[in-house]
Protein backbone atom coordinates (compact mmCIF):
# COMPACT_ATOMS: atom_id res chain seq x y z
CA UNK A 1 0.00 0.00 0.00
CA UNK A 2 2.83 2.46 0.80
CA UNK A 3 4.45 1.37 -2.35
CA UNK A 4 1.62 2.57 -4.02
CA UNK A 5 1.26 6.11 -2.68
CA UNK A 6 5.09 6.47 -3.59
CA UNK A 7 4.81 6.10 -7.12
CA UNK A 8 4.49 9.40 -8.66
CA UNK A 9 1.95 8.52 -11.27
CA UNK A 10 -0.71 7.05 -8.57
CA UNK A 11 -0.14 10.60 -6.30
CA UNK A 12 -1.36 12.64 -9.55
CA UNK A 13 -4.06 10.31 -10.18
CA UNK A 14 -5.21 10.48 -6.77
CA UNK A 15 -4.77 14.12 -7.05
CA UNK A 16 -6.78 14.33 -9.86
CA UNK A 17 -9.76 12.48 -8.70
CA UNK A 18 -9.66 14.61 -5.76
CA UNK A 19 -9.73 17.32 -8.18
CA UNK A 20 -12.58 16.08 -9.98
CA UNK A 21 -14.94 15.22 -6.87
CA UNK A 22 -14.56 19.06 -5.66
CA UNK A 23 -15.24 20.22 -8.77
CA UNK A 24 -18.11 18.56 -9.16
CA UNK A 25 -19.61 19.30 -5.59
CA UNK A 26 -18.46 23.04 -6.50
CA UNK A 27 -20.51 22.63 -10.12
CA UNK A 28 -23.87 20.92 -8.09
CA UNK A 29 -23.18 23.61 -5.10
CA UNK A 30 -22.77 20.89 -2.74
CA UNK A 31 -21.23 20.58 0.32
CA UNK A 32 -18.86 22.14 1.40
CA UNK A 33 -18.93 24.55 -1.24
CA UNK A 34 -23.55 25.54 -0.68
CA UNK A 35 -23.57 29.02 -1.00
CA UNK A 36 -26.60 31.59 -0.83
CA UNK A 37 -25.69 33.36 -3.76
CA UNK A 38 -26.70 32.56 -7.33
CA UNK A 39 -24.72 33.61 -10.53
CA UNK A 40 -26.32 33.53 -14.22
CA UNK A 41 -24.32 34.60 -17.29
CA UNK A 42 -27.51 34.55 -19.36
CA UNK A 43 -28.38 38.04 -18.58
CA UNK A 44 -28.52 41.19 -20.97
CA UNK A 45 -29.45 44.95 -20.49
CA UNK A 46 -32.92 45.79 -22.42
CA UNK A 47 -34.53 48.92 -22.43
CA UNK A 48 -37.87 50.69 -24.87
CA UNK A 49 -36.16 50.72 -28.03
CA UNK A 50 -39.07 52.18 -30.00
CA UNK A 51 -39.39 51.24 -34.31
CA UNK A 52 -40.36 54.83 -35.83
CA UNK A 53 -43.00 54.43 -38.18
CA UNK A 54 -45.01 56.67 -40.70
CA UNK A 55 -48.43 56.43 -40.72
CA UNK A 56 -48.75 58.04 -44.03
CA UNK A 57 -47.23 57.93 -47.40
CA UNK A 58 -45.08 59.95 -49.11
CA UNK A 59 -41.32 61.52 -50.32
CA UNK A 60 -39.16 62.18 -47.81
CA UNK A 61 -38.55 65.79 -47.75
CA UNK A 62 -36.35 66.32 -44.86
CA UNK A 63 -34.14 64.31 -42.62
CA UNK A 64 -32.85 66.58 -39.80
CA UNK A 65 -30.81 63.73 -37.32
CA UNK A 66 -27.96 61.67 -38.10
CA UNK A 67 -27.16 57.92 -36.66
CA UNK A 68 -27.17 58.14 -32.86
CA UNK A 69 -28.11 61.52 -32.20
CA UNK A 70 -29.32 62.81 -28.68
CA UNK A 71 -33.13 63.86 -29.80
CA UNK A 72 -35.53 65.77 -27.51
CA UNK A 73 -39.33 64.41 -27.07
CA UNK A 74 -40.98 66.30 -29.97
CA UNK A 75 -38.15 66.66 -32.44
CA UNK A 76 -38.73 66.22 -35.82
CA UNK A 77 -36.93 63.31 -37.07
CA UNK A 78 -38.38 62.75 -40.47
CA UNK A 79 -40.28 65.12 -42.69
CA UNK A 80 -42.70 63.64 -45.59
CA UNK A 81 -43.87 66.28 -48.67
CA UNK A 82 -47.30 67.59 -46.89
CA UNK A 83 -48.33 69.30 -50.14
CA UNK A 84 -50.98 66.30 -50.57
CA UNK A 85 -51.80 66.59 -47.37
CA UNK A 86 -52.71 70.27 -46.98
CA UNK A 87 -54.63 70.57 -50.32
CA UNK A 88 -56.84 67.69 -48.90
CA UNK A 89 -57.25 69.07 -45.56
CA UNK A 90 -58.43 71.94 -47.76
CA UNK A 91 -60.58 70.20 -49.62
CA UNK A 92 -62.24 68.95 -46.28
CA UNK A 93 -62.14 72.45 -44.69
CA UNK A 94 -64.26 73.52 -47.87
CA UNK A 95 -66.97 70.73 -47.95
CA UNK A 96 -67.41 71.65 -44.10
CA UNK A 97 -68.23 74.97 -45.26
CA UNK A 98 -70.75 73.51 -47.49
CA UNK A 99 -72.97 71.49 -45.12
CA UNK A 100 -72.64 74.60 -42.58
CA UNK A 101 -74.04 76.43 -45.51
CA UNK A 102 -76.80 73.92 -46.20
CA UNK A 103 -77.74 74.10 -42.55
CA UNK A 104 -78.09 76.98 -42.12
CA UNK A 105 -80.00 76.97 -44.75
CA UNK A 106 -82.22 74.80 -43.26
CA UNK A 107 -82.88 77.08 -40.12
CA UNK A 108 -83.75 79.85 -42.59
CA UNK A 109 -86.27 77.98 -43.75
CA UNK A 110 -87.63 77.21 -41.00
CA UNK A 111 -88.13 80.48 -40.16
CA UNK A 112 -89.95 81.26 -43.24
CA UNK A 113 -91.77 77.93 -42.78
CA UNK A 114 -92.86 79.57 -39.10
CA UNK A 115 -93.81 83.04 -41.00
CA UNK A 116 -96.41 81.01 -43.53
CA UNK A 117 -97.77 79.21 -40.65
CA UNK A 118 -98.50 82.46 -39.32
CA UNK A 119 -99.64 83.96 -42.72
CA UNK A 120 -101.71 80.83 -43.10
CA UNK A 121 -103.48 81.67 -39.85
CA UNK A 122 -104.10 84.96 -40.05
CA UNK A 123 -105.78 84.27 -43.70
CA UNK A 124 -107.88 81.18 -41.60
CA UNK A 125 -108.93 84.27 -39.35
CA UNK A 126 -109.87 86.31 -42.00
CA UNK A 127 -111.75 83.40 -43.62
CA UNK A 128 -113.71 82.98 -40.41
CA UNK A 129 -115.01 86.31 -40.07
CA UNK A 130 -115.76 86.68 -44.23
CA UNK A 131 -117.23 83.19 -43.64
CA UNK A 132 -119.53 85.13 -40.28
CA UNK A 133 -120.02 88.17 -42.50
CA UNK A 134 -121.38 86.11 -44.96
CA UNK A 135 -123.96 83.82 -42.33
CA UNK A 136 -125.40 87.14 -41.66
CA UNK A 137 -125.83 88.54 -44.64
CA UNK A 138 -127.26 85.48 -45.34
CA UNK A 139 -129.59 85.15 -42.21
CA UNK A 140 -130.96 88.81 -42.66
CA UNK A 141 -132.32 87.77 -46.94
CA UNK A 142 -133.77 84.31 -45.70
CA UNK A 143 -135.81 86.24 -42.94
CA UNK A 144 -136.28 89.11 -45.57
CA UNK A 145 -137.41 86.05 -48.07
CA UNK A 146 -139.27 84.38 -45.99
CA UNK A 147 -142.05 87.68 -45.69
CA UNK A 148 -141.85 88.38 -50.00
CA UNK A 149 -139.73 91.44 -49.15
CA UNK A 150 -136.42 90.36 -50.68
CA UNK A 151 -135.59 89.28 -54.59
CA UNK A 152 -134.96 86.26 -55.70
CA UNK A 153 -131.52 87.91 -56.85
CA UNK A 154 -130.59 89.07 -53.43
CA UNK A 155 -130.97 85.75 -51.87
CA UNK A 156 -129.07 84.04 -54.71
CA UNK A 157 -126.35 86.37 -54.17
CA UNK A 158 -126.40 86.06 -50.48
CA UNK A 159 -126.13 82.46 -50.70
CA UNK A 160 -123.52 82.40 -53.33
CA UNK A 161 -121.42 84.63 -51.36
CA UNK A 162 -122.20 82.25 -48.49
CA UNK A 163 -120.60 79.17 -50.08
CA UNK A 164 -117.17 81.39 -50.95
CA UNK A 165 -116.40 81.95 -47.65
CA UNK A 166 -116.75 78.29 -46.43
CA UNK A 167 -114.34 77.66 -49.65
CA UNK A 168 -112.14 80.18 -48.81
CA UNK A 169 -111.73 79.38 -45.21
CA UNK A 170 -111.50 75.45 -46.20
CA UNK A 171 -108.64 76.66 -48.38
CA UNK A 172 -106.70 78.30 -45.42
CA UNK A 173 -107.16 75.77 -43.78
CA UNK A 174 -105.54 73.39 -46.15
CA UNK A 175 -102.85 75.71 -47.09
CA UNK A 176 -102.03 75.96 -42.37
CA UNK A 177 -101.78 72.00 -42.68
CA UNK A 178 -99.50 72.48 -46.03
CA UNK A 179 -97.57 74.89 -43.76
CA UNK A 180 -97.08 73.32 -41.17
CA UNK A 181 -95.97 69.86 -43.13
CA UNK A 182 -93.51 71.97 -44.64
CA UNK A 183 -92.15 72.85 -41.09
CA UNK A 184 -91.91 69.28 -40.31
CA UNK A 185 -90.31 68.20 -43.50
CA UNK A 186 -87.94 70.86 -42.65
CA UNK A 187 -86.88 69.85 -39.26
CA UNK A 188 -87.09 66.31 -40.00
CA UNK A 189 -83.83 66.90 -42.66
CA UNK A 190 -82.40 68.86 -40.33
CA UNK A 191 -81.19 65.72 -38.86
CA UNK A 192 -79.69 64.75 -42.02
CA UNK A 193 -77.81 67.91 -42.40
CA UNK A 194 -76.40 67.98 -38.84
CA UNK A 195 -74.38 64.92 -39.80
CA UNK A 196 -73.75 65.61 -43.07
CA UNK A 197 -71.95 68.59 -40.43
CA UNK A 198 -70.76 66.25 -38.20
CA UNK A 199 -69.21 63.56 -40.89
CA UNK A 200 -67.56 67.03 -42.77
CA UNK A 201 -65.80 68.08 -39.26
CA UNK A 202 -64.48 64.59 -38.70
CA UNK A 203 -63.00 64.35 -42.18
CA UNK A 204 -61.60 67.99 -41.52
CA UNK A 205 -59.79 66.23 -37.98
CA UNK A 206 -58.93 63.16 -39.96
CA UNK A 207 -56.83 65.37 -42.47
CA UNK A 208 -55.50 67.57 -39.83
CA UNK A 209 -54.25 63.97 -38.49
CA UNK A 210 -52.78 63.04 -41.79
CA UNK A 211 -50.98 66.50 -42.50
CA UNK A 212 -49.31 66.43 -38.66
CA UNK A 213 -48.10 63.12 -39.39
CA UNK A 214 -46.41 64.07 -42.09
CA UNK A 215 -43.61 65.07 -39.51
CA UNK A 216 -42.53 62.40 -37.58
CA UNK A 217 -41.39 63.81 -34.07
CA UNK A 218 -39.50 61.55 -31.54
CA UNK A 219 -42.24 60.34 -28.71
CA UNK A 220 -38.94 61.03 -25.57
CA UNK A 221 -35.87 61.87 -24.89
CA UNK A 222 -32.91 59.06 -25.68
CA UNK A 223 -30.66 58.21 -28.37
CA UNK A 224 -31.20 57.09 -31.97
CA UNK A 225 -30.77 54.26 -33.96
CA UNK A 226 -29.21 53.92 -37.14
CA UNK A 227 -30.98 56.22 -39.21
CA UNK A 228 -32.15 54.05 -42.70
CA UNK A 229 -34.43 56.31 -43.94
CA UNK A 230 -32.58 58.55 -46.97
CA UNK A 231 -34.11 62.05 -48.36
CA UNK A 232 -36.25 61.30 -51.41
CA UNK A 233 -37.45 58.03 -50.31
CA UNK A 234 -40.83 57.00 -51.34
CA UNK A 235 -41.82 55.80 -47.89
CA UNK A 236 -45.65 54.26 -47.02
CA UNK A 237 -47.25 53.11 -43.94
CA UNK A 238 -45.04 50.64 -41.29
CA UNK A 239 -41.83 51.38 -43.12
CA UNK A 240 -38.90 51.24 -40.79
CA UNK A 241 -37.29 54.82 -40.61
CA UNK A 242 -35.10 54.35 -37.32
CA UNK A 243 -35.00 53.88 -34.06
CA UNK A 244 -35.58 55.51 -30.38
CA UNK A 245 -33.10 54.42 -27.18
CA UNK A 246 -34.68 55.99 -24.34
CA UNK A 247 -32.48 56.37 -20.98
CA UNK A 248 -34.34 54.12 -19.36
CA UNK A 249 -32.66 50.52 -19.18
CA UNK A 250 -33.30 47.38 -16.96
CA UNK A 251 -31.45 44.29 -16.73
CA UNK A 252 -33.91 40.59 -17.81
CA UNK A 253 -31.19 37.68 -16.26
CA UNK A 254 -32.68 34.22 -17.23
CA UNK A 255 -32.04 32.19 -13.90
CA UNK A 256 -32.25 28.20 -14.20
CA UNK A 257 -35.65 27.09 -12.50
CA UNK A 258 -33.55 25.39 -9.93
CA UNK A 259 -31.65 28.65 -8.42
CA UNK A 260 -35.03 30.40 -7.95
CA UNK A 261 -35.47 29.17 -4.17
CA UNK A 262 -35.23 31.83 -2.15
CA UNK A 263 -35.01 34.49 -4.41
CA UNK A 264 -37.39 37.28 -3.67
CA UNK A 265 -38.87 41.06 -4.97
CA UNK A 266 -36.27 43.63 -3.27
CA UNK A 267 -33.23 41.70 -2.93
CA UNK A 268 -29.83 42.97 -4.43
CA UNK A 269 -28.41 42.30 -6.99
CA UNK A 270 -24.53 42.70 -8.29
CA UNK A 271 -24.03 43.26 -11.89
CA UNK A 272 -21.13 43.08 -14.02
CA UNK A 273 -20.99 44.68 -17.43
CA UNK A 274 -18.59 43.22 -20.07
CA UNK A 275 -18.31 46.24 -21.82
CA UNK A 276 -17.75 48.21 -18.73
CA UNK A 277 -14.31 46.51 -18.25
CA UNK A 278 -16.06 44.24 -15.54
CA UNK A 279 -17.11 47.13 -13.46
CA UNK A 280 -19.85 46.60 -10.93
CA UNK A 281 -23.25 48.21 -11.01
CA UNK A 282 -25.87 47.34 -8.09
CA UNK A 283 -29.76 46.61 -8.53
CA UNK A 284 -32.85 45.22 -7.15
CA UNK A 285 -34.81 42.29 -8.40
CA UNK A 286 -37.83 43.96 -9.48
CA UNK A 287 -40.35 41.24 -10.47
CA UNK A 288 -40.48 37.65 -12.03
CA UNK A 289 -41.62 36.47 -15.51
CA UNK A 290 -45.07 34.66 -15.22
CA UNK A 291 -43.91 31.07 -17.36
CA UNK A 292 -40.46 29.92 -18.42
CA UNK A 293 -39.16 31.10 -21.13
CA UNK A 294 -39.98 27.92 -23.39
CA UNK A 295 -43.68 28.97 -22.73
CA UNK A 296 -42.89 31.81 -24.67
CA UNK A 297 -41.44 30.46 -28.01
CA UNK A 298 -43.27 29.90 -31.10
CA UNK A 299 -42.30 26.08 -31.18
CA UNK A 300 -42.87 24.88 -28.46
CA UNK A 301 -41.02 21.26 -27.55
CA UNK A 302 -43.97 18.36 -27.36
CA UNK A 303 -42.33 16.30 -24.37
CA UNK A 304 -45.44 14.10 -24.66
CA UNK A 305 -43.77 11.98 -27.37
CA UNK A 306 -40.22 10.00 -28.11
CA UNK A 307 -37.37 9.93 -25.61
CA UNK A 308 -37.71 12.37 -22.64
CA UNK A 309 -34.24 14.35 -21.53
CA UNK A 310 -35.32 16.60 -18.58
CA UNK A 311 -33.79 19.98 -19.49
CA UNK A 312 -33.71 22.68 -16.44
CA UNK A 313 -36.11 25.72 -17.65
CA UNK A 314 -34.85 29.34 -17.43
CA UNK A 315 -37.23 31.76 -16.19
CA UNK A 316 -37.02 35.51 -16.65
CA UNK A 317 -35.55 37.89 -13.87
CA UNK A 318 -36.44 41.60 -14.13
CA UNK A 319 -33.48 43.41 -12.46
CA UNK A 320 -33.79 47.01 -12.13
CA UNK A 321 -30.63 49.73 -11.36
CA UNK A 322 -29.96 51.70 -8.86
CA UNK A 323 -30.14 55.05 -9.12
CA UNK A 324 -27.06 57.25 -8.77
CA UNK A 325 -24.75 55.15 -10.20
CA UNK A 326 -22.34 56.98 -12.74
CA UNK A 327 -21.63 54.07 -14.99
CA UNK A 328 -25.85 53.59 -15.60
CA UNK A 329 -25.58 56.07 -18.29
CA UNK A 330 -23.26 54.29 -20.17
CA UNK A 331 -25.31 50.97 -20.31
CA UNK A 332 -27.30 49.86 -23.51
CA UNK A 333 -29.79 47.71 -23.97
CA UNK A 334 -28.10 43.99 -25.81
CA UNK A 335 -25.22 44.48 -23.80
CA UNK A 336 -24.21 41.45 -21.70
CA UNK A 337 -23.70 40.92 -17.83
CA UNK A 338 -23.16 38.35 -15.03
CA UNK A 339 -25.62 38.48 -12.66
CA UNK A 340 -25.11 37.85 -8.66
CA UNK A 341 -27.91 37.44 -6.39
CA UNK A 342 -28.02 37.05 -2.62
CA UNK A 343 -31.00 35.02 -1.72
CA UNK A 344 -29.87 35.39 2.28
CA UNK A 345 -30.22 39.11 1.97
CA UNK A 346 -33.15 40.97 3.53
CA UNK A 347 -35.33 42.05 0.26
CA UNK A 348 -35.87 45.92 0.40
CA UNK A 349 -39.09 47.64 -0.58
CA UNK A 350 -39.03 48.65 -3.78
CA UNK A 351 -40.43 52.25 -4.87
CA UNK A 352 -43.60 51.99 -7.01
CA UNK A 353 -43.33 52.53 -10.95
Amino acid sequence: MMKFFRSPTSIIALLAGIAGVLLVLYAWRLPPFVTSIETTDNAYVRGYVTIMSPQVSGYVVDVPVKDYDLVKQGQVLVKIDDRIYAQKLAQARAALDGQKASLENSRQSELSAKATIASSQAQIDSANAALKRAQLAWDRVNNLNDRGIASASESEQAQATLEQAKAALNQAQAALEVSKQSLATIIVNRSLLEANVASAEATVHLAEIDLQNTAIVAPRDGHLGEVGVRLGQYVTAGTQLMAVVPQDVWVVANFKETQLEGMQVGQPVSIVVDALGRQRLNGRIERFSPAAGSEFSIIKADNATGNFVKIAQRVGVRISIDPDQPLAKDLAPGLSVVVHVDKSAEPAKLAAN
